[in-house]
C-alpha cells in the first residue's frame, strides 16, 4: 500500500470539538505532497486538527486563492506545453474536478506522508506551513509573472510528478455523506 496526501474541500474547518458535516473527497497523491495540493492550501494556511489521525497535523486553506494560483500556473506551464494531448487533459480534468468539488476550504491531510521520517509528524506539518508551501507558493508566483524561468522549465519537465494527482469524488479515506 502506497503512503498518500489526501485533499479534500470542507465549508467549516476542523476543530478539537469535531470534523466538518459535509467532506468532499479531492484528490490524493503517492508517496509524497505534490507541487498541486502544496499550492491548493498556499492561500491562507493554517494547521488545524486531523479529521483522519490525532496529532494537529492537517492544512487548511482558502479554496478560492487556491484554486486560482494551481489555474494561473497550469496556465504557464502549459504556454511550454502545446503539443501535450496528456497535459491538456490532465488540466482539463483537474479543473473540472476542482470546479464540482468547490466548498470554502481545502484540508490536505498529511499523516501518511509526514509518518514516513523519524521525525515529529507535528513539526513536519510546521515545516511544511512555514518553509515548504510557502517557498513553493513564492516559485510559482514568480513563475507566472514571468520571472522564473528556470523552475518553470524543470517543472515542464516533470510535470506529471507535480500535477497527475488521484481527482475522485471518492479516495482512499472517504467520509461518509
Amino acid at each position: 500500500m502506497a503512503n498518500r496526501s489526501y485533499l479534500y474541500s470542507v465549508d467549516s474547518l476542523p476543530d478539537e470539538a469535531g470534523i466538518p458535516q459535509r467532506i468532499q473527497c479531492v484528490s490524493e497523491h503517492n508517496w509524497d505532497i505534490p507541487l498541486a495540493h502544496k499550492l491548493l492550501v498556499g492561500r491562507g494556511t493554517a494547521i488545524v486538527p486531523s479529521m483522519i489521525w490525532s496529532p494537529p497535523i492537517g492544512i487548511a486553506a482558502d479554496y478560492a486563492d487556491g484554486t486560482a494560483l494551481l489555474r494561473d500556473l497550469l496556465l504557464v506551464v502549459g504556454e511550454g506545453l502545446e503539443g501535450d494531448a496528456e497535459f491538456t487533459e490532465c488540466v482539463t480534468r483537474t479543473t473540472a474536478h476542482l470546479e464540482q468539488q468547490q466548498a470554502k476550504f481545502f484540508v490536505l491531510e498529511t499523516g501518511e506522508i509526514v509518518s514516513m521520517t523519524d521525525d515529529d509528524p507535528a513539526a513536519s506539518v510546521r515545516r511544511l506551513v512555514s518553509v515548504d508551501i510557502p517557498d513553493a507558493v513564492a516559485e510559482a508566483e514568480a513563475a507566472i509573472a514571468g520571472q522564473n524561468d528556470d523552475w518553470l522549465a524543470s517543472v515542464r519537465a516533470d510535470w506529471q510528478k507535480h500535477f497527475a494527482s488521484f481527482y475522485s469524488k471518492t479516495l482512499y479515506f472517504s467520509f461518509p455523506d
